[in-house]
């Protein structure tokens, strides 16, 4: 946890959200899951990884009331808020390691773009699925997405795990239902493809 924690906060430390492979100006794929849902604006919602991205600034403006957003790097968290500047009174703003978040509350949705892919030690991987089911109210839904099977095999200069859509319905199979799944492609600011395994879950 302790050389995770001390990476990240060095790799938000020297890159600004727009130089990195992640970055998008707008969350269009997320945010057209997110649409989809109905969702109303006093849902729970939990953006895990969420690091410096926009998608808690257009959660804002649908008038979501009741957004966290959860990263390991509190550089990353601190960006954010300076961008949202009185805004980020709005947010729960919470510093935990995804794998070992432990669950205060439960959520309506719980949102994840990219950060589950970096688990790759199977209690990691335990722990962060045990947490998710704990923390999804039931009827709620989780958004996962994760780098595919032709996506990268390295990020950030870490290991990552891809998954296909049935790699990740197997996982979530005993609490939660698959609604829809799509593969998206990703351009980097550098001008590279990355193809992400896009889901959207409900809890049984």
């Amino acid at each position: 946890m302790k050389e995770t924690k001390s990476h990240w906060e060095e790799v938000y430390h020297k890159k600004s959200y727009e130089d990195a492979s992640w970055y998008q100006e707008k969350p269009e794929t997320s945010l057209k899951f997110i649409e989809e849902l109905e969702l109303s604006e006093c849902s729970k919602i939990i953006d895990v990884g969420g690091g410096d991205s926009n998608l808690v600034d257009y959660l804002l403006k649908e008038e979501y009331r009741d957004v966290s957003v959860l990263d390991i790097s509190e550089k990353a968290l601190e960006k954010s808020q300076k961008r949202l500047n009185e805004d980020a009174e709005k947010v729960n703003w919470i510093v935990a390691d995804a794998s070992e978040f432990e669950v205060t509350q439960v959520y309506h949705l719980w949102h994840d773009r990219a950060a589950f892919h970096f688990l790759t030690e199977d209690d990691q991987i335990e722990n962060y699925l045990r947490t998710l089911e704990n923390a999804v109210a039931s009827g709620g839904y989780v958004i996962l997405a994760t780098f595919s099977k032709n996506g990268p095999e390295k990020c950030s200069g870490r290991t990552v795990k891809q998954y296909s859509k049935e790699d990740l319905q197997q996982l979530l199979q005993e609490k939660f239902d698959l609604l829809k799944c799509e593969n998206i492609d990703h351009k980097t600011p550098s001008g590279a493809i990355q193809n992400f395994t896009f889901c959207c879950f409900k809890k049984k």
